[in-house]
């Protein structure tokens, strides 16, 4: 009678093993997809969780959303390298290219090489910070200049007393010609 508890405990445990060799690898594979995997909303700024609430019979509310578009921060579209610039104060609030209102304090940045929303990480090869911007303008850029960036971003990459940085674009996701003007 003993012996039989004993393999119904082996039998038990060989389960579990197996169990844990299934479960793990799926476990970890689903982690790393999490961490190298952004969603970002293509017409929305990105905004602090409860400024999205938005009351059910508001205009907004009606609105349909845009799709939600994957990043995939290790194998970007392409690669450009040039001279970043940043633009602030005095053009708050005005219309941009794409019809949007231009607002510094949101990651945006004006390219004329990139479709409207497009999504670019754009590094700064001084210092190595790095910024996700979203492409909503389009500008008269110096030669040699190839985006110029809202004062979000800037300051995110440690910019703003140089004006002008050496950067690497990455183009994480190619928004759509059609929508440009």
């Amino acid at each position: 009678m003993v012996e039989r508890q004993k393999s119904t405990d082996t039998s038990t445990s060989r389960r579990w093993i197996l169990l844990a060799v299934i479960i793990a690898p799926l476990t970890i594979a689903g982690v790393l997809i999490t961490l190298f995997t952004v969603t970002v909303q293509a017409d929305t700024p990105i905004a602090p969780p409860d400024s999205t609430l938005v009351h059910a019979t508001a205009p907004e509310a009606l609105a349909p959303k845009p799709p939600a578009i994957w990043l995939d921060f290790t194998n970007p579209i392409a690669e450009l390298r040039g001279i970043a610039s940043w633009y602030g104060g005095n053009f708050d609030g005005q219309k941009t290219a794409s019809g949007e209102r231009y607002d510094m304090h949101a990651l945006t940045a004006c390219a004329n090489s990139l479709p409207f929303q497009s999504v670019v990480r754009v590094v700064n090869l001084r210092n190595r910070r790095s910024v996700v911007v979203r492409i909503n303008d389009r500008g008269l850029l110096f030669p040699g200049r190839i985006i110029d960036l809202s004062f979000a971003a800037a300051e995110q990459l440690d910019m703003m007393h140089s004006g002008l940085a050496p950067v690497k674009l990455d183009v994480l996701w190619m928004g759509s010609r059609r929508a440009a003007k």
